[in-house]
């Protein structure tokens, strides 16, 4: 079967970093790049899901919850509750939901 040669440029880290992963993985970059071209042949497609996220991550709301979740525990009266007793309370919730179940 003839050969061709095919080059890219990329950084020289991200090369590098490369080829200690394939390295490990006991395989060189061009076996790993010829597998990387098979497969996408074989699938028609890139071998791996290309996608976008739906919505930006943002911090911001994940903090505004916390917050929201300690006030909660603070009008409660549970905010100071040590991590036994809240463990205890899980426990005793998950033992409740099972026996209800049966």
């Amino acid at each position: 079967m003839a050969t061709a040669l095919l080059q890219v440029r990329i950084e020289e880290s991200l090369k590098d970093d490369a080829a200690r992963l394939f390295e490990s993985l006991g395989i060189d970059t061009s076996t790993a790049v010829r597998m990387f071209l098979k497969r996408a042949v074989m699938e028609n497609g890139i071998p791996f899901r290309m996608t976008l996220p739906r919505a930006p991550y943002e911090a911001e709301r994940g903090y505004r919850a916390m917050m929201e979740l300690g006030e909660a525990a603070r009008r409660n009266g549970v905010s100071d509750m040590p991590l036994e007793e809240i463990n205890a309370e899980i426990g005793a919730s998950r033992a409740a939901r099972r026996a209800d179940e049966r």
